[in-house]
């Protein structure tokens, strides 16, 4: 008895600390590309890699600004009407902040803000995607092939658009510094830039662009809002479309682990667009996607997802939560598209009379998917 007692004192005094260093080394490791994050991105950060291990954020674009048959209403939100509660994630754009008279653009500084800060306020959570309009042609944010021009490369140090690109990102860094809450600290935002850029229909697409100037555009725009215009409040999500079936194709035009923080992906092709479901393949495409995050030690998320019109009255427990819950998947949130004000066709979440209302009350209900009113239980921006 007494040599085995001797020897349990060390065994459990050498577990003790390889739990702790291993813990240890965790956080330190789990960290934000931005060294000098204020520390509510840092904890929302963390605290998203944490959710993700049990529980999902609901997301919804453009939930507060407007819904089917709404515009503008303070404290409305299409989601709300249906289950009492805002979604988890509230998707903004920075579509405003060019292309357009300044007048305008300092308008829609105003709205953002409000917008942000309020979801602060709450405790929910913003991402803000963008729709970029092309600086260098017409066209907008898409491609068109009579007017558009390959505008990546004009876009970097050098380039005969870099000094105006360099005044968009002074527009979007003035919205960043303006967020504050009602505690006086800056509102983290996950800022999304590029998106869906495997696809050709938007100028940043791989078809207009080399791989090797989009990711030093990519890592200009990370490094000009960080580090020469000090926005502290972004988390950056890298999220291509739903084109590829293996690691290596999700990658290729990734930018590196030191210039993203999530890892993301927009998939609507395999989760009924056109009446087409391939829920097998969506499934092995967010294994790719939350197996590296997890490797890596990030976050990673469904950006962008969504039936239009949902015409299948059970596709939220029937065909998303079922195929979130069995892929096995960490993922911090899945955010689905707006709903428009005018469009009787164009929505992607239920209001009050929908078909899938009941269904999406029951996937509110399970515990496997969170929306703001389960966020006042802890604050993410909280230690």
């Amino acid at each position: 008895m007494y040599r085995i007692k001797r020897l349990a004192k060390p065994f459990f005094v050498w577990i003790f600390f390889l739990v702790f260093f291993s813990a240890a080394y965790s956080q330190r490791s789990m960290k934000l590309i931005d060294s000098r994050a204020t520390n509510e991105t840092k904890f929302l950060y963390r605290n998203l890699q944490k959710l993700s291990k049990k529980h999902i954020l609901f997301g919804h674009q453009h939930a507060m600004e407007y819904g089917h048959g709404w515009q503008g209403e303070d404290g409305r939100s299409d989601v709300k009407s249906v289950t009492g509660s805002h979604p988890g994630v509230i998707g903004v754009d920075f579509s405003g902040l060019s292309g357009r008279p300044d007048s305008d653009i300092q308008k829609e500084k105003v709205v953002l803000q409000k917008l942000i800060s309020e979801t602060y306020n709450r405790g929910a959570v913003v991402t803000a995607s963008w729709h970029f309009n092309n600086p260098a042609s017409a066209g907008g944010f898409y491609w068109k092939d009579s007017v558009s021009v390959a505008t990546v490369p004009l876009l970097l140090p050098g380039g005969q658009y870099n000094r105006q690109y360099k005044k968009i990102l002074k527009d979007i860094a003035d919205v960043a510094d303006s967020v504050r809450g009602a505690d006086g600290k800056l509102a983290p935002v996950i800022f999304r830039p590029y998106h869906e850029f495997d696809g050709d229909w938007f100028w940043w697409g791989e078809s207009h662009c080399s791989g090797e100037d989009f990711i030093s555009l990519w890592k200009f725009t990370v490094s000009y809002l960080r580090d020469s215009l000090s926005v502290h409040n972004f988390i950056y999500a890298f999220s291509p479309d739903n084109k590829f079936m293996n690691r290596k194709k999700y990658l290729e035009r990734y930018p590196g682990d030191e210039w993203v923080d999530i890892l993301g992906i927009d998939n609507y092709g395999d989760w009924g667009r056109d009446g087409k479901y391939d829920l097998q393949a969506g499934i092995k495409k967010l294994q790719i996607v939350s197996d590296y995050a997890r490797e890596a030690n990030k976050v990673a998320a469904f950006t962008e997802t969504g039936l239009e019109s949902i015409p299948n009255k059970t596709w939220w427990t029937e065909i998303l939560l079922k195929s979130l819950k069995s892929a096995n998947v960490r993922l911090a949130y899945v955010l689905v598209w707006r709903n428009d004000a005018r469009s009787p066709t164009h929505f992607y979440a239920p209001f009050p009379g929908q078909s899938s209302t009941l269904d999406f009350i029951k996937f509110y209900a399970d515990p496997y998917s969170y929306f703001e009113n389960d966020l006042q239980k802890k604050s993410l921006y909280k230690k």
